[in-house]
């Protein structure tokens, strides 16, 4: 039963006229410009990479597929920081915290599981990338043609966008209290919101579980899958090096998959009740701030395309600005 007080949701000018308050770190008082100016230069550090990296492979005129997938990965990463981060320093900047409306938080929510359930897909298909040029090389430039990659690609992001749409329309049909209108986070989360939903059952979880088995559970199940197939052909390889080379064009998307998995199966994959604000904000933190700024420099520094791509760049910009 919801508790009294609760909002109609079938009153039409409720979703235009409702208002959340995002506390973000309002008990960090004697942090908060410090932490402001830290994710300020986190946040443009993150754009200016993941913007170089995507502008280097738009400009290169041949791209295999690995690039192709790097692209998407940067501007995910774009978007995805978009979403979060300028209503995070807007946070730090008031003090009491930042109101956000009933449907600004519906959109944040959809566009950040859309994003990240779409980065999951692309891990996936990185994934199988990895496994036709170490397991089937003579049939890679066949099968992983551009037509393959755009449609992995589409049906990737319009998935996660279907699935983040029934997510969010499941969470925000929920009664919420008047008296708890306040989200203890610094952006719209899953778990935060469904905090002040107005039931003691465990029933508004049910979207949320379904939604990580199609965005979190299908996709690893399928990383694993091409994993597996590529350790069973490294074991058959004799010689020691070839394997090490092998291995080496996995590791970029291994240590991205794990940084990606690692933050999302903490927040996502619990039960309501250990629910702890202080905690998944701080994971959150690391989540949209930190990895997004870590992906650019991995491939930058382990991918000898993309280091090709950027010094070719490097290299045009001087000579057009000494000519």
């Amino acid at each position: 039963m919801p508790c009294e007080g609760c909002m109609e949701r079938d009153n039409v000018s409720t979703g235009a006229t409702m208002e959340f308050l995002l506390l973000g770190f309002s008990e960090l008082l004697c942090l908060r410009v410090l932490l402001f100016l830290v994710l300020l230069i986190v946040h443009l550090v993150t754009l200016a990479g993941n913007t170089m990296i995507f502008m280097a492979v738009v400009l290169e005129p041949s791209r295999p597929p690995m690039l192709f997938f790097l692209c998407q990965l940067s501007a995910i990463e774009l978007c995805y920081t978009l979403v979060i981060v300028p209503k995070a320093l807007l946070s730090l900047a008031v003090a009491d915290g930042s109101t956000i409306s009933f449907l600004g938080c519906a959109a944040q929510m959809h566009l950040f599981v859309a994003l990240g359930g779409a980065e999951c897909f692309l891990l996936a298909a990185m994934s199988y990338d990895r496994y036709l040029a170490i397991c089937q090389p003579l049939r890679y430039a066949a099968v992983m043609s551009q037509g393959l990659c755009l449609r992995l690609a589409l049906w990737g992001g319009l998935g996660a966008f279907a699935v983040a749409l029934g997510l969010t329309a499941a969470v925000f049909r929920l009664p919420f209290c008047q008296s708890r209108r306040i989200i203890d986070h610094f952006f719209c989360d899953v778990p935060a919101v469904l905090h002040l939903a107005c039931t003691q059952s465990y029933t508004p979880e049910l979207p949320l579980l379904a939604a990580c088995l199609l965005l979190l559970l299908l996709p690893f199940l399928l990383i694993l899958a091409s994993y597996a197939c590529i350790a069973v052909a490294l074991l058959g390889v004799a010689s020691s090096v070839r394997r090490g080379k092998a291995f080496c064009t996995c590791i970029s998307h291994l240590a991205i998959t794990f940084l990606h998995y690692g933050c999302a199966t903490f927040i996502y994959i619990r039960p309501k009740s250990s629910y702890s604000p202080a905690r998944d904000k701080v994971v959150s933190l690391v989540y949209t701030n930190i990895t997004p700024l870590m992906y650019p420099l991995i491939y930058s520094l382990k991918n000898k395309e993309i280091r090709g791509i950027l010094r070719k760049m490097l290299r045009r910009k001087k000579i057009a600005h000494v000519n």
